[in-house]
């Protein structure tokens, strides 16, 4: 009998979950196309793919990054914080006031609302990440100035 209402329970939650659904929206990849980072947000060759469907940007942004070597964004901060989920090749981040760190393939990074940072790859090694934003007040970035090439590679 307890195996039964179990059952029971579950075939009525995994119904509701689908009766609750509102749609499936997808976004043909290519959709929207590929951009080129803008001059006063990064330095080298950084391409952005905007990652979303349905009414996902009204909530926050998804990019897919890519990085040539040498390529990083400026300093920047963000008003709620941002995910970078690295996918490929090595790169580098840094706090403004903290060492420089190593990040590559497969790290998960977290960085806190309004720390001021910058990301992007090695000198000699490309980088791609998906980078997760969320907004506040209609703003998911705000941008600083270019990163210098003595606060990208200090020697």
């Amino acid at each position: 009998m307890s195996k039964r209402l179990i059952a029971a329970g579950a075939s009525m939650l995994i119904s509701t979950g689908i009766a609750q659904a509102q749609g499936i929206h997808i976004s043909p990849a290519g959709t929207p196309a590929t951009m080129i980072g803008a001059a006063e947000n990064f330095s080298g060759h950084v391409a952005v793919d905007i990652k979303a469907a349905g009414d996902s940007a009204q909530q926050g942004s998804v990019g897919m990054v890519d990085f040539a070597p040498g390529a990083r964004t400026a300093w920047h901060t963000h008003p709620v914080g941002q995910l970078l989920v690295v996918t490929d090749g090595k790169g580098w981040i840094q706090q403004d006031g903290q060492t420089r760190q190593n990040i590559q393939a497969g790290d998960v990074v977290w960085i806190d609302a309004d720390v001021r940072h910058w990301h992007g790859a090695a000198a000699t090694t490309g980088m791609r990440h998906m980078a997760v934003t969320y907004l506040k007040n209609g703003k998911n970035a705000d941008w600083k100035e270019l990163v210098s090439d003595a606060q990208y590679n200090p020697r």
